[in-house]
């Protein structure tokens, strides 16, 4: 199966905030060096995002259904454009970009239960907790508006209380896409365990 791409070059996909109690979000580092971000992955031909959602969810961390309960999902599909140097010009379809599911996930079981080993090239290679809102700023810079519209629509699930305050570091330009994105910016059986990084460390 392949993943489906629209007739505007964008790639149907999933995106994952797995939370657990106390508020905190996992965040991956990438198996490639480019960085950190949530779980997410490509919707292939004839399948639904639920689906795309659990088998990238036991791809990528080892986790199955009975590891989350599903809170909420994002009402639209949100998009990003990719920089000029990740699109693969001979690539058909060509891909131009992404549109996005996220699916906010609350995590049942113990960090026991999340593995990296599922596939032969794993998405991740260490993992942490960190604050709501983190993850913003620790993504790779093209992705940034659509991890804060994502975290701002699932907010009021996560938090019916109301959602934590913004980090100081914080403005209303991460809601909107980078102006013209160019290649000199940064690219950003037995479980076996996962890599944990230590609390407040960085990339």
């Amino acid at each position: 199966m392949t993943d489906f791409i629209d007739a505007q070059g964008f790639r149907a996909n999933v995106g994952i905030v797995l939370i657990r109690d106390g508020g905190e979000v996992f965040l991956g580092s990438r198996s490639d060096g480019r960085g950190w971000q949530f779980p997410q992955g490509g919707v292939q031909r004839n399948e639904s995002p639920e689906e795309a959602l659990f088998r990238e969810l036991h791809e990528e961390v080892g986790l199955g259904q009975d590891d989350v309960e599903v809170m909420a999902g994002t009402r639209q599909w949100l998009r990003y454009r990719l920089p000029r140097q990740f699109v693969r010009r001979r690539s058909r379809p060509l891909c131009i970009g992404q549109k996005q599911r996220w699916f906010l996930l609350r995590m049942i079981g113990g960090d026991d239960r999340l593995r990296f080993d599922v596939t032969p090239k794993p998405e991740f290679d260490a993992w942490r907790w960190v604050d709501y809102w983190a993850p913003v700023r620790e993504v790779i810079y093209f992705k940034r508006f659509v991890y804060a519209r994502a975290l701002g629509e699932l907010a009021g699930t996560a938090f019916p209380g109301g959602p934590p305050p913004y980090p100081e570091w914080w403005s209303d330009d991460l809601l909107r896409p980078p102006a013209a994105p160019d290649a000199g910016r940064e690219a950003g059986g037995a479980r076996a365990p996962a890599t944990r990084v230590p609390e407040g460390a960085t990339e």
